[in-house]
């Protein structure tokens, strides 16, 4: 019965000890927003869309140039015909 006493007193205390740090979390005093935050925001967005389209016109790219590498292979590796 007495552990449970101490156990209970130790959360309440936690608890009592987290609600002020909560709230000065909560408060302003951490976000800094000033008329650059909207285009910083924009601009991160904005690399997170295009990142895809251009990974994919890499990658199109290297396909399209390794199958033409693979073409002109075949073509110097048949023998003429007479």
């Amino acid at each position: 019965m007495n552990r449970n006493w101490v156990r209970v007193t130790l959360m309440m205390l936690g608890i009592a000890s987290v609600s002020s740090a909560q709230a000065a979390v909560d408060s302003y005093r951490y976000a800094h927003v000033t008329i650059s935050t909207p285009w910083y925001i924009f601009l991160f967005l904005l690399m997170g869309v295009f990142a895809p389209f251009i990974l994919m016109a890499i990658l199109a790219w290297r396909v399209a140039m390794r199958k033409s590498e693979q073409k002109a292979n075949e073509d110097s590796n048949k023998p003429l015909e007479k």
